[in-house]
């Protein structure tokens, strides 16, 4: 019966169907009844943190169809466009909002991307730089709030009952300073990669400014009452979730009225078929964990480490190499669903805190989107840019090396996601 799961999984088959069919094997051999398998799926219906899962994504969705995109480039390139290396500031902070906010880097690169390529261009940075930038720019914001991932990561550690509890609020948080530090030291890159070329900036003045204030005043205040009220911890997620929507819906149908009131259906539609997806492969891979920790996989696999690794240091690098595999070659929501009901309990043997390993964890699938040969980024650049596969690859490479530097940071330094919360 394995053997079957494997090849089922192997021939394609819809990854909530290949867990299920797991758990079910896992069940039946540990003479288990199979109702365990639909009182999971009824915890995690019945868990109030998942309410943010799908508000979130529905204004997402909304500020994926909208001209906030554009909004977004002019109001950074007005205040950071007269920097050394300015546009590349741009291009890094809007990317990072934009990606927290829809949680999808494809999404990103399309439509961000689209519009910071030609201006890259314009200003006088190398193709093969502007190509590199946009592309690993895609995936920023995965470690901020309220980001998709940070919230699934949330919900499976927490169900599993495992470690130091947390909140939500406090993983939101704890993503702060190491996003900060990614950004950074992107920044400095770009400004030493750039120096000394003849690069066009914009120059500031009050009267742009004040434009460019009044356009977007709208969306202004959207970051700072929802990530304000979550990170100073006035509103719970799900407050803010719901704020959040409500306010997109208003802003960008009755206000702007850029998407028509005929096309909420279909904005909907594909929303919450994304969030149903999530939720059946969360609450089969919850079923599965289960069993998982019913059998004492995790506890075998930790002693089975050990034999071979006892240190936290080695474990560590070890971690991030398979991480960094496994996110070039699955989506994140699979990798997280797959993967963290038999990480986390190894790394809390290894002293490793929850929020410390989530932080760690989706830095990795970070850097993972365009990881080559088969980053999920590298091949929507190279299909909306119209470039070869091997110019993304020389392209982002020395992007990479940069996160690289900034994730073992990350990793051995634990402070920086925990200084925050106190933990």
């Amino acid at each position: 019966m394995s053997v079957v799961v494997a090849v089922i999984a192997v021939l394609g088959t819809p990854l909530f169907i290949v867990i299920l069919a797991a758990a079910i094997v896992g069940f039946y051999y540990a003479e288990i009844p199979l109702t365990a398998i639909a009182v999971e799926i009824y915890r995690l219906v019945d868990t109030q943190m998942l309410t943010a899962l799908p508000l979130f994504t529905i204004a997402g969705y909304l500020l994926a169809e909208s001209q906030v995109s554009n909004r977004l480039v002019r109001i950074t390139s007005v205040f950071f466009g007269w920097m050394p290396g300015g546009l590349a500031v741009v291009a890094f902070v809007t990317c990072a909002f934009f990606t927290a906010f829809t949680g999808a880097s494809g999404v990103t690169i399309v439509a961000v991307g689209a519009l910071l390529f030609p201006a890259l261009m314009q200003a006088g940075y190398p193709e093969r730089f502007s190509l590199g930038l946009v592309t690993t720019s895609g995936s920023l914001g995965l470690l901020l709030a309220p980001s998709l991932p940070l919230i699934l990561y949330g919900v499976i550690v927490q169900q599993m009952k495992v470690g130091t509890p947390f909140t939500l609020q406090e993983l939101f948080i704890a993503g702060i300073l190491p996003a900060i530090l990614m950004i950074t030291l992107l920044t400095i890159y770009s400004i030493w990669v750039s120096r000394g070329q003849a690069l066009v900036r914009q120059s500031f003045t009050w009267a742009e400014a004040r434009s460019v204030l009044w356009e977007v005043r709208w969306e202004l205040p959207m970051p700072f009452v929802v990530l304000g009220g979550i990170y100073s911890g006035i509103l719970v997620v799900s407050e803010a979730a719901a704020i959040t929507a409500l306010y997109v819906l208003i802003v960008e149908v009755f206000i702007h009225r850029e998407i028509p009131v005929s096309a909420l259906p279909r904005i909907t539609r594909e929303a919450m078929v994304m969030v149903g997806s999530i939720l059946m492969i969360l609450g089969v891979s919850l079923a599965f964990t289960n069993f998982l920790i019913d059998a004492q996989i995790p506890q075998a696999l930790f002693e089975w480490i050990r034999t071979y690794i006892d240190d936290k240091i080695t474990f560590l690098i070890l971690l991030n190499i398979a991480l960094l595999v496994l996110g070039a070659i699955l989506d994140i929501f699979s990798a997280l669903v797959i993967m963290i009901p038999l990480i986390v309990p190894i790394a809390i043997g290894f002293g490793v805190d929850p929020v410390h390993l989530g932080i760690i964890f989706l830095a990795n699938m970070q850097i993972g989107y365009f990881t080559p040969p088969i980053g999920m980024n590298l091949f929507i650049a190279s299909y909306r840019f119209e470039k070869s596969i091997t110019e993304l690859y020389r392209a982002t490479l020395p992007f990479m090396g940069v996160l690289m530097i900034a994730l073992v940071i990350i990793t051995y330094v634990p402070s920086l996601s925990l200084y925050l919360i106190g933990r």
